[in-house]
């Protein structure tokens, strides 16, 4: 096990980031911010725009590590700038497509399977910074199924790989 810390989580029941980067984000919630998340098996994450949606159920859940975060940008950034879900520090989450993952911010443990990069659109030039698209090229986070129903707060963490990439689980 790793000791990792759960620095940011995003619900976001808008899609606000739809149709040209240029036109900028479309007007949301002030704030999709929290600091608990419900996660459902094979659905997401309660009250998020891709929750129990079919087309999304292997990429509900976007998950990024704070490491990856183009330099220059402060680590307590906006989570809602990148669009992901929960952001970690600690661990290389990138290197874990194929995994199956586990998280406990205390409430137990909650596993996901790591199933592809999340990769970086042309909304990161807007919503970061010229230049984030390309810098979080192979680390702009993975999309995952969650495998268990649980909670996750923000805080310190204890993060697993259960099932190495390509393992049978």
């Amino acid at each position: 096990m790793t000791e990792v810390e759960v620095l940011q989580l995003l619900v976001s029941p808008a899609h606000r980031l739809a149709g040209r980067p240029a036109d900028g984000p479309a007007p949301g919630p002030s704030d999709e911010r929290v600091a608990r998340v419900e996660v459902r098996r094979h659905l997401g994450l309660v009250g998020d725009r891709y929750y129990a949606r079919p087309a999304h159920r292997d990429a509900s859940v976007t998950i990024m590590a704070v490491e990856n975060l183009p330099v220059g940008i402060d680590p307590s950034a906006d989570l809602r700038h990148t669009r992901r879900n929960i952001l970690l520090r600690g661990v290389d989450i990138d290197s874990l497509v194929g995994a199956t993952i586990s998280l406990d911010s205390g409430a137990g443990a909650v596993t996901f399977a790591v199933n592809r990069p999340a990769r970086p659109c042309a909304w990161m030039d807007v919503t970061i910074g010229p230049g984030a698209q390309r810098a979080l090229r192979g680390g702009g986070g993975v999309r995952c199924t969650p495998l268990s129903d649980g909670v996750l707060t923000l805080g310190p963490a204890t993060f697993e790989v259960v099932g190495e990439p390509g393992a049978v689980t």
